[in-house]
């Protein structure tokens, strides 16, 4: 099973959402940033570098957050999401269309990859929960 990361980017009450470039597997889709954790990596270090090589960004990676199992015919993994707290860099987009900062309350307006939509319920009970 694969390990993939999810940043939970959040400014101004909105978190992070980028959306997929055309002829990626995912296109047109959004998710919260990040990618697989590479042999050796801690997620932690996988995750600054993901956010380094798509947006060209420094960042803190702070508490885990959830994770989810996914499955489908051609892929299986658990997506593992961090708190992440951006450094410095202006984004740019190396490896997406478009991103956009969001209400957790409108994340059902955009259509989701699979495995990002799971997290949603998770990060709705966490809300919940620190209010």
């Amino acid at each position: 099973m694969q390990k993939v990361l999810a940043a939970i980017m959040e400014r101004d009450g909105r978190l992070l959402l980028a959306k997929r470039k055309k002829g990626d597997r995912f296109e047109g889709l959004w998710e919260f940033p990040g990618g697989k954790l590479e042999p050796g990596e801690t997620p932690e270090e996988g995750l600054k570098r993901e956010l380094r090589e798509e947006f060209g960004i420094e960042t803190r990676v702070g508490h885990f957050l959830c994770s989810v199992r996914y499955t489908s015919p051609t892929q299986s993994i658990k997506l593992l999401a961090y708190e992440v707290t951006h450094i410095t860099g202006q984004f740019s987009l190396y490896e997406h269309e478009e991103i956009r900062w969001v209400f957790l309350e409108e994340l059902k307006q955009y259509p989701l990859a699979e495995p990002d939509a799971a997290l949603i319920p998770k990060l709705r009970k966490r809300a919940l929960a620190t209010k």
